[in-house]
């Protein structure tokens, strides 16, 4: 691969003007075939010793020189780098795109302050260091200071943020065999060619190299910071071998508690979650919402649908009040939307829910599955667009949910209740048009489930300030219990359409965080 990667970075190019990067995608992609017709070969394992075993906390006093940034002196834009070591074993390839050239940009020391722990590096040899990924400053929040708004870090992660906004999920260039039997495969970015902006520009480009064991792939990336920080992605893909499971547009994030699933167990903290729950607009102009939940087993759920207009996770609550953390200020998380910029054709939006004991760990993750496989030696383009947003998309125009709850449906102080082993569910709707309605007007509920023997007493009510609530109860059942529910007024929908697969366990007792 590094004679591939070798020729792209010292040829001559001309100023990065569309045409000039349309013929450097072209030829990267035909780089990514030529590579998806050879074996699969690992990255050497050529860091340094003294970087092979340092722990988390060492890691993170390798700071970058803020003085010794990229691009800062003549763009808006500037780049900063990231050390390799702790978990960042195998650097990645940066190349730096300006003046008419692309030139390998190769890992300096003096980039970087070393504090504590890490003081010792300075004394070792660490040319073979590399770079484990780098991050783009912009003065997203204020003109006086360069604000870090995109990361690039481990396998083909990055992460976006806008305006106002704090890190929280994770985007992927590509998902391989998610919750599959044989593992999840996590192709990497290896090379990555750095467009410099001009100083007027307000986008900046930035082209990348994938490689795995069943595909390669050339990306376009163009970034625009604001106060949605959006991103176009075009990519040619390419299949070394079969791949199972194709998951496109992959988002990553953490839910641990709240909403549906409750408090959690010994913690101040109401919710904690970088997600609230999983947004679709299909292509039959429904927009459904399905809150997260952190289950008790694996959980993977699929929305049939032919040319989604788009999905992404959100965080929908905003209120600090929701979560009363001062340090994780999730309620500053980004939500994340993906849409199409072409027809996907038949498939289904995926949905993974992993047990998690904390929200050290991300357990959620949601992309797009194609009808068609991906088979060894055929291509697939993607072309496509994903933004931060602090609240729901500008084309969703109904009454949402504010609120899911579940709790016992037994009534205080009966051991013989009637209702006694079911759950009651609520449901409330906010915006929309029930911003013009009130308590008299016609709203009916649609509820829609194939086990109607264990859904009971299904209703809408209003509530104070112009919100409505749909209510039911469930049995206890030894199936799931999969139900959709929207608000409707003289035969038309009003509201998104919630969404919830109700498993045993949840029916019997509410589940612990």
């Amino acid at each position: 691969m590094l004679a591939l990667l070798a020729l792209l970075s010292t040829q001559a190019l001309a100023a990065p003007t569309p045409a000039v990067q349309q013929q450097w995608y072209q030829e990267l992609a035909e780089r990514a075939q030529e590579l998806a017709d050879q074996p699969f070969s690992r990255p050497a394992d050529s860091l340094p010793d003294a970087l092979r075993d340092i722990n988390y906390d060492t890691y993170r006093q390798i700071r970058f020189n803020p003085a010794q940034a990229y691009w800062q002196d003549d763009s808006r834009f500037s780049l900063q780098l990231f050390h390799s070591g702790f978990l960042f074993q195998h650097p990645v390839e940066l190349h730096l795109v300006e003046e008419g050239n692309a030139t390998p940009l190769t890992f300096k020391q003096s980039d970087f302050i070393y504090e504590g722990a890490a003081q010792t590096l300075e004394e070792q040899e660490l040319s073979a260091a590399g770079h484990a990924g780098f991050r783009v400053h912009y003065p997203l929040n204020t003109q006086a200071y360069a604000d870090e708004f995109a990361v690039f870090l481990g396998a083909s992660y990055f992460r976006l943020v806008g305006r106002d906004q704090a890190y929280g999920l994770s985007t992927r260039g590509i998902a391989v065999d998610t919750a599959l039997p044989q593992g999840e495969e996590f192709p990497a970015f290896r090379a990555f060619w750095l467009f410099k902006p001009d100083a007027d520009d307000l986008s900046v480009h930035i082209m990348a190299l994938l490689d795995g064991p069943s595909l390669t792939g050339a990306y376009h990336f163009e970034l625009t910071p604001g106060h949605s920080t959006q991103m176009r992605v075009k990519a040619s893909l390419f299949a070394r071998e079969d791949v199972e499971k194709l998951g496109i547009a992959p988002l990553t994030s953490m839910f641990t508690h709240g909403d549906i699933s409750g408090p959690g167990k010994d913690d101040f903290r109401p919710n904690v979650h970088d997600s609230q729950g999983l947004l679709i607009h299909t292509g039959a102009q429904e927009w459904i919402w399905r809150p997260l939940n952190n289950p008790a087993s694996l959980q993977v759920s699929a929305f049939v649908d032919d040319n989604p207009k788009g999905f992404g996770l959100m965080q929908r609550e905003r209120d600090f009040d929701h979560y009363l953390d001062l340090e994780a200020q999730y309620h500053r998380r980004p939500s994340q939307w993906v849409e199409p910029l072409e027809d996907w054709g038949p498939g289904h939006v995926e949905l993974v829910e992993i047990p998690t004991p904390d929200e050290t760990h991300d357990n959620i993750v949601a992309y797009w599955v194609a009808d068609t496989p991906f088979l060894a030696g055929q291509s697939r383009q993607l072309d496509y667009r994903t933004q931060t947003l602090h609240h729901a998309p500008d084309s969703h125009s109904l009454a949402k949910v504010v609120r899911s709850r579940q709790g016992d449906a037994g009534v205080p102080g009966e051991a013989d209740s009637a209702s006694a082993g079911q759950r009651q569910w609520i449901v409330d709707f906010d915006g929309g048009e029930l911003a013009t309605l009130n308590a008299d007007h016609p709203i009916k509920l649609r509820l829609q489930t194939q086990q109607k023997e264990a859904v009971t007493l299904a209703q809408v009510k209003a509530l104070p300030d112009q919100q409505w609530r749909a209510t039911f109860r469930v049995a206890e059942t030894t199936q799931p219990v999969d139900i959709r529910l929207a608000l409707m007024l003289e035969g038309r929908i009003i509201s998104e359409t919630w969404n919830q697969i109700i498993s045993p366990a949840k029916v019997v007792s509410a589940p612990d965080a």
